[in-house]
């Protein structure tokens, strides 16, 4: 089983891959992360309401991800997904008026910063109950595999989620029947306020899949290009019909768990060390040291990324509320299902 890169190497190193790829994962990480900023400003302005858990530090992770994935395999998630749900497709726009409450949000105002959902992106949430998106990205698989798809359905979780009983249920049945499932634990190294180590003496997360003969690895989730070659390996895993893949990746939250947490559980020392070690500015400096990109080429991806979250903004706030006449809409779902056709 492979191991988490020594946690204190920050030097850039020589780009693996091609410029293209590198200036994508760069403008992507850069949009979430303006983005979860933006709306911890509006947050603070109380513009956006209600709970929110923003994926700051985190960005890595989907960069990676999203370079591998097909827009036919499905992503279900947890709560803290406004960035997962960026790199799944959905408009900034969509998105902010999400969480301003608006009727052009990417569930018309109702559902909030942890209930997005996507048909047209295979997006499946934004799940508000912890681990409960786990047992449903098992299902999400087993329909693609009923269906006689190539399809992986990407169930993510925080370590916290990982403690829930149905993570066992899901690996078990998921192992058992040879699912196309990508389980990733993006542990940022808190359950809310509790550290890993103070949930389990088992704190080697990914050894969780041993015990069910899954295949997993620790993965250095501050770096796309690690990500990226992880998930690589195992889509390629799950696609050969061998069934499903674990992967912990290991990351972490600059901010606290949500807008009310202050985050005094952490130490300056920790929260800084974390920071040396940002995949944006890791990202940014790599490209500017090996030449893939002038000072210029940045700032015009810094500037395109800042006018699209101010016209999010724009967009959020001119945008209405939903008609209260709509409440008892969408809550069934019909014959328009997918995976009933």
């Amino acid at each position: 089983m492979g191991k988490v890169a020594d946690k204190n190497k920050t030097k850039t190193s020589k780009p693996k891959y091609s410029k293209e790829l590198y200036l994508k994962w760069y403008e992507q990480m850069l949009l979430i992360r303006r983005f979860e900023e933006k709306a911890l400003m509006m947050y603070g302005q109380q513009k956006i309401r209600g709970f929110c858990h923003v994926y700051i530090g985190q960005e890595a992770i989907t960069a990676g991800m999203e370079s591998v994935l097909t827009k036919d395999d499905c992503i279900v998630t947890a709560y803290r997904q406004h960035g997962t749900a960026l790199g799944r497709g959905v408009t900034p726009k969509e998105a902010m008026a999400e969480l301003f409450g608006k009727e052009t949000g990417i569930v018309g105002g109702k559902g909030g910063s942890m209930h997005f959902f996507s048909k047209e992106n295979k997006y499946f949430g934004g799940n508000g109950i912890v681990g409960a998106q786990i047992p449903i990205g098992a299902g999400i698989g087993f329909a693609e595999k009923y269906r006689g798809t190539d399809n992986i359905s990407v169930t993510m979780f925080g370590d916290g989620a990982a403690r829930q009983g149905a993570l066992h249920e899901a690996f078990n049945m998921a192992m058992t029947w040879k699912l196309p499932v990508l389980f990733i634990c993006e542990n940022n190294g808190y359950a809310m306020g509790t550290s890993v180590e103070r949930t389990s003496n088992v704190v080697d997360m990914h050894r969780m899949g041993d015990g069910y003969g899954m295949p997993n690895e620790q993965v250095d989730g501050m770096q796309p290009e690690t990500v990226y070659e992880a998930i690589s390996k195992a889509a390629k895993h799950i696609r050969s019909g061998k069934g499903p893949y674990y992967l912990e990746i290991k990351t972490y939250r600059y901010k606290g768990h949500s807008v009310s947490d202050p985050a005094k559980y952490r130490t300056k020392d920790e929260l800084n060390d974390y920071k040396d070690k940002d995949p944006i500015k890791v990202t940014e400096k790599r490209i500017l040291d090996n030449k893939l990109a002038t000072e210029a080429d940045i700032k015009a991806i810094k500037d395109k990324v800042k006018n699209l979250i101010a016209e999010a903004v724009e967009f959020a706030e001119n945008s209405e509320f939903p008609d209260g006449a709509g409440l008892y809409e969408d809550n069934y779902v019909q014959k328009d299902y997918p995976y009933l056709e």
